[in-house]
């Protein structure tokens, strides 16, 4: 079985060939350059140095987050563009666990940190179990806790709490380590240079465990796993709150004219008013065409709108186009 492994969540770009327990070849680079510029030229250089021909590839492996939003997409990209014209399957590796098995076979805690900004670590805990078979003895990776994004405060009273001497690796440690000395109760150490920065040839061997268990997907079915909203993301959600808020302190109603759609051919118009302005998620009134009896509707945001039967005003055209109708839906 021949796996090629991408790993672009961090600092570090690195691709590796591995087939069956034999390590092909390894690239790995830290500097001064992005993913985008150093990921294929490198993946490049490995398949000709090692002669690789693409058609004996089994399967990609790649770490799908967390990790750099940037770098997560950049090999995400990669490895779909790669899964989908050789048409092998892409396995997926959790970053936290493909760093943990730089440190295989440890009997102690192992405890990635990857520096998640915003006073915030991308972190887990893993142990090794040894299992025997035949006299011979081989270590299976165990989660005592799944990635997620903690504070490095957090993170050290956990590992206190399981009472055993911790392995720290990643690129947190050079960022935290001074509060790591200040927290940590217990011995604990850190991983030698050699191990502690992500390592594609590290995970591969995890990738064909999960291979050979049917773990593969389709190259179309990959997407990266962020653990947390982008910066992008959560500047939006607090401009949306402070435009809500400041709609909110206004108190008045935004009036919208349109043709109503309610009706089979009646004239009047049904006025609904929304009773949301001091909840400061609702700013609508408007007014809509509609026959039959009147009925009541829901607000999207959670207020109560009312009919009117003013059959006086005129739906040919909009008063007011900054409400929102998304906030809306009919309720029989």
């Amino acid at each position: 079985m021949k796996v090629i492994a991408i790993d672009s969540s961090g600092l570090v770009a690195s691709v590796a060939i591995v087939e069956d327990d034999t390590l092909t070849g390894e690239y790995n680079v830290q500097y001064k350059k992005t993913h985008s510029q150093t990921l294929l030229p490198m993946l490049d250089e490995l398949k000709r140095m090692v002669e690789l021909d693409l058609s004996t590839v089994d399967a990609i492996a790649l770490t799908k987050g967390p990790g750099s939003f940037t770098g997560l997409r950049i090999g995400s990209a990669t490895a779909k563009g790669l899964g989908l014209a050789l048409d092998v399957p892409l396995v997926e590796i959790p970053t936290l666990d493909g760093l943990a098995c730089n440190l295989y076979g440890t009997d102690k805690l192992v405890c990635p940190i990857m520096d998640a900004r915003r006073n915030q670590v991308y972190t887990g805990i893993y142990e090794y179990i040894p299992e025997q078979e035949e006299g011979v003895v081989s270590y299976v990776q165990k989660c005592i806790l799944p990635q997620c994004a903690v504070s490095i405060d957090e993170i050290a009273a956990k590992c206190n709490e399981l009472g055993r001497e911790v392995i720290f690796l990643g690129d947190g440690v050079p960022v935290f380590s001074n509060r790591l000395k200040e927290l940590m109760k217990l011995p604990y150490g850190f991983a030698p240079a050699h191990m502690n920065r992500q390592r594609a040839a590290a995970f591969a061997p995890l990738a064909m465990q999960y291979l050979k268990e049917g773990k593969g997907i389709a190259a179309r079915d990959h997407a990266p796993e962020y653990l947390r909203p982008s910066q992008a993301e959560r500047e939006k959600r607090t401009r949306i709150r402070e435009m809500e808020a400041a709609d909110g302190e206004r108190s008045f109603f935004h009036a919208m004219v349109v043709p109503g759609f309610f009706g089979n051919g009646g004239s009047g118009l049904r006025q609904l008013l929304c009773g949301g302005v001091k909840r400061k998620d609702c700013r609508l009134l408007r007014y809509q065409k509609y026959s039959g009896r009147g009925r009541d509707h829901q607000c999207g945001g959670g207020c109560r709108l009312q009919e009117s039967g003013n059959r006086k005003a005129n739906d040919a055209a909009y008063a007011e186009k900054s409400c929102r109708p998304e906030h809306y839906r009919l309720h029989p």
